[in-house]
């Protein structure tokens, strides 16, 4: 039964302290072997082979778009098996929302704390675990450049935001779910069931995880343009929220949406929650499981 395979970005490969945690990982005890993906595609199928050789932990080595592959893959697959969360990347805003260690040999030891299932959203075929932000937050997250990343690391995204400034446009949106309806122009949106994303931007600080719901934050646009900045990024007071099974958001200029890190574009989409689609490694006292401990 301690049988793990860890599914590793390919930039990673060389990351001498990922190998230490990883034979740590064996003294103690557990099978770990390792599968490093190369190109587009390859987490899907590197879970799909997981699950067809019977290992019972899947971890997932990477930034949050590592981590939305195969957690969707895994959702998909409706499996038993349960996933562990390697922190990699630039923002890795799930799982500093979650309280993941970002020190590899920490966030490996989760594979002796006990599975939880946790909730997925489901925007038509695709899963995600984390988030769907939209307007001017998800263009700085898409815009900001890989270079600089590795520079600036997670101020990149605010950098790129000052940047870009001048560009601030707001989108005419409806959003609609139970008991919740709210039409005007927003400058962000989230749809959460994580807490953050972008780099560290927090559009749904009450999020659980495992509540059956998905929270949603609205940040209008303002009447003025000055300050929207700061405002997209700490202007909590703005926000307008909702916590709902589904909801659907629809813009006649058209949607751009970035979902962990995948963009998405359509003039409608719909939204909705899986309750219990996935079993995670998480601390026992995160903050996103609605019953810690």
């Amino acid at each position: 039964m301690r049988k793990a395979i860890l599914i590793l970005h390919g930039k990673q490969a060389m990351n001498e302290e990922v190998r230490k945690a990883v034979l740590a990982q064996r003294e103690q005890g557990w099978t770990l072997d390792v599968r490093v993906t190369w190109e587009a595609g390859d987490a899907q199928r590197l879970v799909s082979e997981a699950l067809a050789a019977d290992y019972t932990h899947v971890v997932a080595g990477g930034g949050d778009g590592t981590l939305r592959e195969v957690a969707e893959a895994m959702g998909q697959a409706g499996t038993e098996a349960s996933l562990v969360l390697l922190p990699l990347g630039t923002a890795n805003d799930f799982a500093r929302a979650a309280g993941v260690s970002l020190q590899p040999a920490q966030a490996l030891a989760l594979l002796e704390v006990p599975a939880r299932p946790i909730d997925l959203g489901r925007v038509g075929e695709q899963l995600f675990l984390n988030m769907a932000t939209g307007g001017f937050g998800s263009q700085v997250t898409a815009s900001t450049s890989e270079d600089l990343k590795k520079v600036l690391g997670g101020a990149a995204y605010l950098f790129t935001g000052l940047s870009r400034f001048s560009e601030l446009q707001a989108a005419s949106v409806e959003v609609a779910g139970p008991d919740f309806h709210w039409q005007g122009e927003l400058l962000a949106l989230g749809i959460g069931n994580g807490r953050q994303a972008g780099g560290g931007q927090v559009l749904c600080p009450e999020a659980r995880v495992d509540d059956g719901l998905l929270d949603v934050a609205i940040l209008p646009a303002p009447q003025q343009v000055v300050g929207a900045l700061r405002d997209l990024l700490g202007g909590e007071g703005l926000f307008v929220r909702a916590r709902v099974p589904w909801v659907e958001v629809k813009s006649t200029q058209g949607l751009d949406i970035n979902l962990d890190g995948e963009p998405l574009q359509a003039e409608s989409l719909r939204f909705d929650v899986r309750p219990g689609a996935l079993r995670l490694h998480l601390p026992a006292d995160s903050p996103l499981l609605s019953r810690p401990g």
